[in-house]
């Protein structure tokens, strides 16, 4: 084929190959076990895919509405409103995405023009910047260190300047699997008062929260509230990833703004699997139980490597656990990582990939979204190293 030899210039000149299909693919080449990637190894729940299945087979094979069937969406208004006390429209506040993934870029899509300014809390999910990038938007870091992950919002008011458009916050956070605190968005709350700055709360890991903690959702404080965008995600509460189904809410105003995008970026989102959510949250213990079902898997976890030499912090929330290697090597994480699906055939996150100009803090992610026997083999090999 001819090479094209246009003055094409990149809007993504220096975004690599995401970190995840880099891991997934030295696992799978190594025949390693695959902790990196954020998907669990277990099957879903029989009777959501039934639904799916009936759902397909009374022929709702169509295109759904744009917003998303309204069945859905007025299911999900229930449910935050039981779980947070807050009432969001059914039919102007929320739209189902294929994916929160989806959602977020929609969110900048929709908001975020040329030297805007977003900040934004690294180590940060991979999409938000690039997302940012990609409409001419300036990204302002914030780095979070893991000594205590915790936040000096003192130092995060700093950086807002009259450019600043947009916060991004992730709680429960990939990738530390801590959670922002009560005082955390109060503090938020009031340095975004009488501002114009949109809030982008992803909220994915909303349900899979440890120790008794609660979710402090930014729906619950109505400063935040009336500017944000919430990202939910039905792929990581139900195990069923590759069905890319979520939702994002927002005040209606907002939400027009998000919908013009979304019509034209999506449009709709499979519809067989929003009737079959439909019906499978008619029952809240299928999400209410999620908590306890992956403290499970983190206790047990982190029971099994307690002998090993890595250092760590339990998660608070999300299905992710960082361990420290510095007692074990003085090589980056990213090397470190690479050596371990080759060597010891075991798969992880480097965490400096998402941090501030890479900074290598020595520390891997490693996903406990796995079954029991998984976790074990997982285990033995790390207790090895």
């Amino acid at each position: 084929m001819p090479t094209y030899n246009s003055h094409f210039q990149s809007k993504l000149p220096n975004v690599p190959t995401s970190i995840f299909s880099v891991m997934s693919a030295l696992a799978a080449e190594h025949n390693a076990l695959n902790l990196s990637q954020g998907f669990p190894d277990f099957k879903s729940d029989t009777k959501l895919i039934e639904l799916v299945n009936k759902a397909m087979i009374q022929g709702k094979n169509q295109y759904a509405p744009m917003p998303g069937i309204l069945n859905l969406r007025k299911i999900i208004v229930e449910k935050t409103e039981a779980l947070y006390g807050v009432s969001y429209h059914p039919e102007t506040e929320i739209t189902i995405t294929a994916g929160a993934t989806q959602a977020i870029f929609t969110v900048i899509a929709a908001t975020i023009k040329k030297d805007d300014e977003v900040i934004i809390f690294k180590p940060a999910y991979d999409s938000y910047e690039p997302s940012i990038q990609v409409f001419g938007g300036k990204v302002i870091p914030y780095q979070i260190y893991p000594e205590t992950f915790k936040i000096d919002w003192s130092e995060v008011k700093k950086l807002i300047t009259l450019k600043t458009k947009m916060v991004i916050i992730n709680t429960p956070h990939n990738p530390s699997g801590q959670i922002l605190s009560k005082n955390d968005m109060q503090q938020l709350a009031a340095i975004l008062k009488d501002t114009n700055i949109v809030l982008l709360s992803d909220e994915v890991y909303e349900h899979i929260i440890f120790d008794e903690a609660q979710h402090q959702s930014a729906c619950l404080f109505p400063e935040l509230a009336e500017r944000s965008f919430i990202v939910a995600s039905f792929g990581k509460t139900f195990h069923n990833t590759g069905w890319k189904v979520g939702y994002c809410l927002a005040p209606s105003a907002l939400m027009e703004e998000f919908r013009k995008v979304h019509q034209f970026n999506v449009f709709s989102v499979n519809h067989p699997t929003q009737v079959a959510l439909a019906d499978y949250l008619k029952t809240p213990n299928n999400y209410l139980e999620l908590g306890d079902f992956y403290q499970q898997k983190r206790d047990l976890f982190l029971s099994l490597i307690k002998g090993s030499r890595f250092e760590f912090t339990p998660s608070q929330g999300t299905y992710f656990q960082l361990l420290n290697f510095k007692n074990i090597t003085s090589e980056g994480d990213f090397y470190f990582a690479k050596r371990l699906t080759k060597e010891h055939k075991i798969a992880s996150i480097p965490i400096s990939v998402f941090n501030q100009d890479n900074l290598d803090t020595k520390v891997l992610r490693f996903c406990f979204a796995k079954t029991d026997e998984t976790l074990k083999k997982a285990a033995e090999i790390l207790c090895k190293i």
